[in-house]
């Protein structure tokens, strides 16, 4: 309880003590003047109260008298006060029983709504923790059942390929060398996968530090069109940066941010192909440095865009597997930029698909609220 709350109470309790005492003056002398009319009226009860006056006087019975009509008072007015703790306890008692639903239903304006405010309030907090724990067992056990199947397809045929070596069952060393080479490009796809997977966990518990520099957001993406014109060339496409900019300074981990923007580029150059090009937009937005990687492939389809950060999510699996991603290349590029301070969106409309990178700018990410990777 607040100071302001206790010293309410204090004054609510004065209150009632000033108007008891007053109340119980009045009562007193109705009460007298009865006793007098008994006394009058009826001998024998007459003689017992004198008996009670000769015995303890007439100071002390009046006393007697005025103290219980303050005791009396004293109930009335907090009586429903005691009623309402009464309704407390039956509720505390009903969700020790582990109905957490229950609500403390308390309309009083004073200390005991306060308490079952806050009553209820923890009651929340119980029922987001205990969500939460929900939601991180399924999460857990879906990781488990997402690892179980990508490990498990790689190796299913890592181990025919080399049980048909073993036995000797091929026609000649072109097709021997087929089955090196098909077992070779499985096993390189086992350890991206298993890779990426330690990367995401470190990423997610903070085990990996940031090693934090000045850098130039439009070099950045200058260096990484010309470390991709080689792939880009081969999938028939065309790269181009578009900026107004000369200097977009970004305090940053060189390397966590050259991840995030290979995963970008890869994703578009393996998904829009077809588009012919890949435009890539350096821009200032206020204390922030926006960067868009645009391709121009089939667009993702509204109801899996909200879900393309989840690790292990694949909007089309057959897909995935054939051009060797592993499901957390968007996961770890959405932890490391979130790490950065900054956030990633994706955005997907019938001719263009673009995913936006804010980072702020010259600003160590300790200065940026951060977001919590579920």
């Amino acid at each position: 309880m607040t100071t302001k709350g206790m010293g309410r109470m204090v004054l609510r309790l004065v209150g009632q003590i000033v108007l008891s005492a007053i109340l119980m003056v009045p009562a007193a002398f109705i009460t007298a003047y009865v006793v007098i009319g008994v006394v009058r009226d009826f001998p024998i009860m007459g003689g017992i109260l004198r008996g009670f006056r000769d015995a303890f006087g007439e100071t002390i019975m009046l006393g007697a008298l005025n103290f219980f009509y303050f005791v009396l008072w004293m109930i009335a007015l907090n009586w429903s006060r005691f009623r309402a703790y009464a309704k407390v306890a039956n509720s505390v008692r009903h969700i020790a029983e582990g109905h957490l639903d229950q609500k403390v239903n308390v309309a009083a304006k004073n200390e005991v709504g306060e308490l079952a405010s806050s009553i209820n309030r923890l009651l929340e907090q119980l029922q987001q923790a205990i969500e939460d724990e929900r939601q991180a067992e399924q999460s857990k056990n879906e990781l488990v059942t997402n690892v179980s199947h990508d490990l498990r397809t790689p190796l299913t045929s890592i181990l025919g390929y080399l049980s048909l070596i073993d036995e000797d069952r091929y026609r000649d060393e072109v097709e021997l060398r087929l089955y090196v080479q098909i077992a070779y490009e499985k096993a390189q796809r086992l350890h991206v996968l298993i890779q990426d997977l330690f990367e995401f966990t470190r990423l997610r518990h903070d085990a990996i530090p940031l090693q934090m520099k000045p850098i130039n957001a439009v070099e950045i993406m200058s260096q990484m069109l010309v470390h991709y014109r080689l792939s880009l060339r081969k999938a028939g496409m065309t790269g181009h940066l578009h900026t107004a900019e000369t200097e977009l300074p970004l305090v940053a981990d060189p390397d966590k941010l050259f991840r995030v923007f290979d995963n970008l580029f890869t994703n578009g150059i393996v998904y829009g192909q077809e588009g012919g090009k890949l435009d890539v937009y350096v821009r200032r937005e206020g204390t922030d440095a926006m960067i868009e990687v645009v391709n121009y492939g089939p667009p993702i389809p509204a109801v899996d865009l909200p879900h393309i950060f989840e690790r292990f999510y694949r909007v089309d699996r057959s897909r995935n597997e054939h051009t060797g991603g592993s499901g957390l290349g968007l996961a770890i590029s959405k932890s490391i930029v979130e790490r950065h301070g900054g956030s990633i969106l994706a955005e997907s409309g019938s001719s263009r698909t673009a995913f936006i990178v804010r980072l702020p700018l010259n600003r160590p990410p300790e200065l940026q609220p951060r977001s919590v990777t579920k």
